[in-house]
């Protein structure tokens, strides 16, 4: 269960893509193959079956396509203020499209703003695969690795449990058959789920180079985190009733 809401809250969610690159390299493959066939003999390795072709990919064989964000800043007089970002923000820029440029700035804005992080499933992929991948890009973010001597004396991304980084996986379930997924939570709440697209798809998207609808699709995951957050903070009395239906009315104006 969630024990605060800081001033400055990032409901975030990633989305990744197998990386071809890291299959050659870390597989031994040639360039004889294309990357659709690397793309093939990673899954393969990693357990594909006729039912199940593109199995779940470690998450350092991935590449980072798109990060996005819902922020939520407190204001003075107690109301907050929303705000949805999004990388790549210019998709016909092929420097900002970058894997390195996408991980990268949004460690820096983690370094210079240091939210409070709230995911589905953030301790276990989003927070390894930053870690994972800005180490094989060569990245530097101290403030993103910064980690206090004890969790109560500042703020840890990494640390089990840490206000700073609110698993809602964790809150609400952990594992097994307590576990629900970020789409059961929000339909039966009244929140639009997965739409025309899930997660299993964008690697399809990205095969056909569609970053533009996978941009979309995570920023509406985004949104889906931040509406099952919220509605978290609600049940444990961090907002009123009042409270709670004003910043509902903000995600419709935003």
């Amino acid at each position: 269960m969630i024990k605060n809401v800081k001033a400055r809250v990032w409901a975030f969610d990633l989305e990744w893509v197998p990386d071809p690159m890291a299959g050659r390299l870390v597989y031994g493959l040639g360039d004889d193959l294309t990357d659709l066939e690397v793309m093939q003999e990673m899954w393969r390795r990693g357990g594909a079956t006729e039912d199940d072709p593109q199995p779940y990919l470690k998450v350092n064989l991935c590449r980072v396509v798109s990060v996005a964000a819902v922020e939520r800043r407190s204001r003075p007089d107690g109301t907050a203020a929303l705000n949805l970002l999004s990388l790549p923000r210019d998709l016909d820029d092929v420097e900002q499209v970058a894997e390195a440029h996408v991980v990268g700035t949004f460690l820096d804005a983690l370094s210079d703003h240091r939210p409070q992080l709230v995911g589905f499933n953030s301790s276990g992929a989003d927070i390894p695969i930053l870690l994972q991948r800005g180490l094989v890009l060569g990245l530097t973010a101290p403030g993103f690795c910064e980690r206090p001597d004890k969790p109560w004396e500042g703020i840890d991304y990494f640390a089990r449990a840490s206000d700073w980084n609110i698993d809602l996986k964790d809150a609400v379930g952990s594992w097994g058959i307590a576990s629900p997924s970020l789409h059961e939570l929000a339909v039966q709440s009244g929140i639009p789920g997965k739409m025309d697209v899930d997660g299993a798809a964008v690697v399809d998207l990205g095969l056909m180079d569609d970053l533009r609808r996978i941009v979309q699709y995570n920023e509406f995951d985004a949104l889906t985190t931040y509406l099952v957050w919220l509605r978290l903070a609600h049940f444990a009395g961090f907002l009123d009733d009042a409270a709670y239906r004003d910043e509902q009315a903000l995600v419709e104006q935003l």
